[in-house]
């Protein structure tokens, strides 16, 4: 077994990969935008209410949206690597994911509070802040929370900032203990979980608003992206698979028995697996997600570029090949049916996101992921309006749901009479 120092130091040369990334995203802003224009960007985006669907390439510019993104990822792994956090396949999902919603959404200004909520929680309770890591990183999808009030509702800006850190610290320190009630919900089969616990608590809070004629409405401030980023992102996802290829051994040994995990949560492909092969397979859905958005004619756009690297980051838990077709299935046909555009951003976003429920596919098939997906379609247009996207994870908030309600049908029929007479009868 390997020694605590020996692992600290295994860990330190990942974290160097990922401090790496964050700083070469960082950069890649200066391609798009003057520095003065990246300047102004950041400060109209830490104004931002940012509540769902604010892009922030829309608000900031495309340079800005890239420092924003890259230094919040950069902070938080520097504080993770100095509190000699073990970086696992939950911890390095939960970066890419606060990576990617940090195009649209998450910025320095209103995770603060939040984080700082979930460290006084740990104080309280005699808690490590390292055992509540994917609470603060995850928990940080109320951040427009902090921001509408401060920025949204017309307060001056010292009450506006004033309340709007009260209420953050107060969501970071309930947010745990919620999440660890939520969990047993829906059985792990939603891998957003603290998605459905900020849902919860922002509908509460979207109550408090209109209480007091404050509702908070959903926006659609979404930008053009550019085509530009398409190659940026091929290549970086060429160099994570070439890069896990060779940890791997230069073989895709152990593929197939991680595309028979159902990745139902917890599920960390790199504990269980390896590193390599969790490489192949996160390399994998980036390239396929990001295919499949410009093949359907997307914007490569904050909210559209946050749903990739989402996915990508997942991929080392709980996320596949195999699990997600069946979900991407589903969706499809649910948009090629009803009355919403399969063409528009927000369509696609609930297409990327509505991976969340990968598990059910993992776990009871082909047939029941592809209704899973068509069912989160449904659900996710529905849940939205109760929070007034103050929640950015809004398709954790609906799988959730789904995974809660499906899960149990599932599991009766898999386990009901009618299949077991037709196995004893090949017996």
């Amino acid at each position: 077994m390997l020694s605590r120092e020996k692992i600290y130091v295994k860990n330190h040369y990942r974290y160097d990969a990922i401090f790496i990334f964050s700083i070469l995203a960082m950069s890649v802003g200066f391609l798009f935008d003057s520095p003065k224009e990246i300047l102004d960007g950041y400060i109209n985006i830490l104004k931002s209410p940012s509540h769902l669907l604010t892009d922030y390439m829309a608000v900031g510019g495309i340079g800005a949206t890239f420092l924003n993104a890259g230094f919040l990822m950069l902070l938080a792994s520097f504080v993770l690597w100095r509190r000699q956090q073990l970086l696992t396949g939950p911890i390095i999902a939960a970066l890419f994911t606060l990576f990617g919603f940090s195009l649209f959404g998450k910025n320095l200004f209103n995770t603060i509070p939040i984080t700082f909520g979930v460290y006084l929680y740990g104080k309280i309770e005699g808690l490590k802040f390292n055992t509540l890591t994917m609470n603060s990183l995850f928990g940080t999808a109320l951040g427009p929370v902090v921001s509408y009030i401060c920025f949204g509702i017309g307060l001056p800006f010292f009450k506006g900032l004033v309340i709007s850190y009260a209420v953050g610290i107060f969501i970071g320190m309930i947010i745990p203990a919620l999440s660890a009630s939520f969990l047993r919900f829906h059985q792990g089969y939603s891998l957003y979980n603290i998605g459905f616990t900020c849902g919860v608590i922002g509908l509460f809070i979207q109550g408090v608003f209109k209480s007091f004629n404050l509702e908070v409405k959903n926006v659609n401030v979404v930008s053009d992206g550019n085509l530009r980023i398409a190659i940026i992102m091929y290549i970086f996802f060429t160099i994570v698979f070439t890069l896990g290829f060779y940890l791997n051994g230069f073989s895709f040994k152990n593929l197939g028995n991680l595309l028979k995990n159902s990745g139902r949560a917890p599920s960390d492909f790199g504990n269980i697996y390896g590193r390599g092969v969790s490489m192949i397979n996160m390399s994998a859905l980036g390239i396929i997600y990001t295919t499949y958005v410009l093949i359907m004619n997307q914007p490569l756009n904050g909210p559209i570029l946050g749903g990739i690297f989402t996915i990508f980051g997942f991929g080392i838990f709980g996320k596949h090949i195999r699990n997600v077709l069946p979900i991407l299935v589903g969706t499809l046909i649910a948009y090629f049916l009803n009355i919403y555009d399969p063409h528009s951003v927000s369509a696609t976003v609930t297409i990327l996101f509505a991976t969340n429920l990968a598990p059910v596919a993992g776990e009871y098939g082909f047939i029941a992921g592809i209704f899973a997906g068509f069912c989160h379609v449904s659900i996710v247009s529905s849940v939205g309006v109760l929070h007034g996207g103050l929640n950015l994870y809004n398709n954790g908030f609906s799988g959730g749901f789904v995974a809660a309600t499906l899960v149990p049908i599932f599991e009766s029929i898999r386990n009901s009479r009618f299949f077991d007479k037709k196995e004893e009868e090949y017996l």
